[in-house]
């Protein structure tokens, strides 16, 4: 479980093929203090598990379900992504309860440049516009969010000038591709009701709703 707030802004040192997967070699000095084999880091929003760690860098695999429903899978050399450590018990939690389960990829639309932030347009995939309202969270390549505007297949949010310095939305451009996890507490509460319904009373142990990637 991550929080949203970007801890590091890393680097793509090397993606390895491998079939239908990849290997891909992220720097990042800072989550890789105490990371070990098997522990969990989010890459722009996806959560990889650490296979080696290295000289402030470390290794992770990246199936085919993940190269084809993030886009982890445009990722270069020499690609920034952002990259946060998942929360712990005690931590605060800054954002909002983020899986690291990519629901779908959005595209910039537009950026309009403020005089200290930027509003920036996002696409929205027709089956998550039900889960993001006005005022709502909504996590964009890792990052907890806050929606300043939602439409049937779009959205906006507004960037300060620390998200805009400090993780890869400050470089992002239209017609960039950018993940897309909605609230989770959105999809459980869809489902609950949806059993209620369809029971015709109190939903009895509903199955877990996860993300796709």
């Amino acid at each position: 479980m991550f929080t949203g707030i970007v801890e590091e802004l890393g680097e793509i040192v090397a993606i390895e093929a491998e079939g239908d997967s990849a290997v891909l070699t992220i720097r990042g000095p800072l989550v890789t203090e105490d990371a070990v084999h098997g522990a969990s880091i989010a890459v722009n929003g996806v959560c990889l598990t650490v296979v080696d760690v290295k000289d402030g860098a470390f290794t992770a695999d990246a199936m085919k379900e993940t190269l084809d429903r993030s886009s982890l899978g445009a990722l270069e050399p020499g690609s920034k992504v952002n990259l946060e450590r998942p929360v712990r018990l005690s931590d605060r939690l800054g954002g909002h309860l983020v899986q690291g389960h990519v629901d779908g990829v959005g595209t910039i639309l537009s950026r309009e440049p403020g005089e200290r932030w930027d509003v920036v347009t996002v696409s929205l995939p027709a089956p998550l516009a039900r889960y993001v309202v006005g005022k709502g969270s909504i996590t964009v390549d890792g990052i907890s969010l806050t929606v300043v505007e939602a439409g049937a297949d779009r959205f906006s949010v507004a960037l300060i000038p620390t998200t805009l310095s400090l993780t890869t939305l400050g470089r992002k451009k239209p017609g960039d591709p950018v993940n897309l996890e909605v609230d989770v507490v959105a999809k459980y509460v869809e489902r609950m009701l949806g059993d209620r319904a369809a029971a015709g009373g109190p939903a009895s142990d509903p199955d877990p709703v996860g993300g796709a990637a």
